[in-house]
């Protein structure tokens, strides 16, 4: 890929929606320390967005706390005297313990200080979620209204033997209500019942699945998708770039076809060979390439006979249906629920509960060596990707951030030194045994912990770029 081959103003997006996202997440897990450090008297010296070795990029003292936002975007921190953290401020741990300080407090109001980032991070899901649903509702195609089957997308789905046409009834034993669902259940899955020209058929799902995905990333974009006729949605704007020869000539075949085109025309033969859905009309196509032919429409009842040109890419230039136009259609009916605002807070609940389940599975399967899944494992590169490239959708934007919100808080509760978790094993371990940690023996744990955070983010975005984890 050469840097002109990038799509500057789409990756300008997607950081910028991280960025954002990760402030809101950082700012609320580290107010939770604040707030429940302040609530038991300790000094809180500084409350950090972002990391800010050697400088800062703005501070402000008000009172005891210096506020500021670093410029190293890996986090943020709460500095709170007398506790062992990134800082690792040992001159301030040589001095005798003040009643102000971390260390000095009971092992039950540290334990509810090192457990308030998280809280906080669960409580900002449930929210987000439940004003998610309140001020958008909740849209969702149930699988049986898929009454043309699946759509195979994938290549992976084929060699494992899904068909065009399938109609799954079940993943791994359980019904899937909603074909949203599907991929999700795929991935975590290890069998897939469908319906196949009236028989039940079982497939087994390779145990590699996610292995096999990853090292052919960047090369599909969807699993499977709903099975539809083939009916133009609407055609796209003119791509050309520049006024060559091959430009010119596609952008007026193009023109020509929108011309001979409508709207919700639907085909029904190319040539002379009848054709039902999508995927039966591209192999076709892709035979014609840069040639013509002609099709048979479906136009106000009655069937019209039109020719068009097939570009190099085998393809006519308009877009299927969208979602939006096939369930306005009745194609692919979808139900859409709208949530009171009380109403919403109890499925918000619900919605945090399903999602950290998700992430959960997805956890399990990374530190299975088996499923081949930490080749996936991706630092911020893969999060900004996660995000539209295309126009601000606060909707999409919010539904991420949640998830990332409820990652964080998981994340943070591994019992790894220097997280939140590691911290509340020692003082558990305390509150167990009567026996508090040395300082020294803190201090140790906390440097190790951060080289282990920083193999892993070293890793997870040497991923991203370099493909690390894929071994070649």
């Amino acid at each position: 890929m050469t840097l002109l081959a990038i799509n500057w103003p789409a990756v300008g997006l997607q950081a910028g929606y991280l960025i954002f996202s990760l402030s809101i997440l950082v700012i609320i897990h580290e107010f939770g320390h604040y707030i429940t450090a302040k609530w038991f008297k300790c000094r809180v010296e500084k409350f950090y967005l972002f990391f800010d070795p050697w400088f800062s990029i703005f501070k402000k003292k008000v009172g005891e706390t210096e506020y500021g936002v670093g410029w190293l975007p890996l986090g943020g921190y709460v500095k709170i005297a007398g506790m062992v953290d990134e800082s690792m401020d040992k001159e301030q741990l040589k001095q005798p313990p003040q009643p102000w300080e971390f260390r000095s407090k009971p092992a039950w109001q540290r334990l509810i200080i090192m457990l308030a980032g998280v809280t906080m991070n669960v409580l900002l899901a449930f929210f987000i979620y439940a004003m998610i649903l309140y001020t958008w509702g909740e849209t969702r195609l149930p699988t049986q209204n898929v009454k043309y089957g699946i759509w195979v997308t994938d290549s992976l789905m084929k060699n494992i033997g899904l068909q065009n046409g399938d109609k799954i009834e079940a993943i791994n034993g359980e019904p899937v209500n909603y074909f949203n669902e599907i991929p999700a259940k795929i991935l975590l899955g290890k069998q897939i019942t469908v319906e196949r020209e009236g028989r039940q058929k079982t497939i087994d799902i390779p145990v590699n699945m996610i292995e096999q995905l990853v090292e052919k990333k960047g090369k599909r974009t969807s699993l499977v998708q709903p099975r539809i006729p083939v009916i133009i949605g609407g055609f796209p704007g003119s791509d050309v770039e520049t006024s060559t020869a091959s430009n010119l000539k596609k952008s007026h075949e193009a023109n020509q076809n929108k011309t001979r085109l409508k709207v919700y025309d639907k085909i029904v033969a190319v040539d002379s060979t009848p054709v039902n859905y999508f995927d039966e009309m591209a192999p076709l196509l892709q035979q014609k390439k840069g040639d013509s032919v002609t099709l048979t429409v479906i136009r106000n009842e009655q069937p019209v006979q039109t020719k068009v040109f097939i570009d190099t890419a085998g393809t006519i230039g308009f877009y299927v249906i969208n979602e939006l136009q096939a369930d306005s259609l009745g194609i692919l009916k979808q139900e859409t629920k709208n949530y009171g605002f009380l109403e919403s807070f109890p499925a918000g609940v619900k919605e945090t509960g399903k999602q950290l389940n998700f992430y959960i599975q997805q956890f399990k399967l990374i530190l299975n060596p088996e499923t081949g899944a930490y080749k996936g494992l991706g630092g911020f590169k893969t999060m900004a990707s996660i995000f539209p490239s295309t126009g601000w959708d606060w909707e999409a934007f919010w539904k991420i951030t949640a998830f990332f919100s409820i990652i964080l808080a998981f994340m943070n509760l591994l019992p790894i030194p220097a997280l939140d978790g590691g911290h509340v094993v020692f003082t558990l371990a305390e509150m167990i045994t009567g026996r508090k940690p040395s300082d020294k023996f803190l201090e140790y744990a906390q440097i190790a912990g951060m080289i282990i955070l920083f193999a892993l983010l070293i890793f997870a975005n040497g991923n991203d770029w370099f493909g690390w984890g894929k071994g070649h």
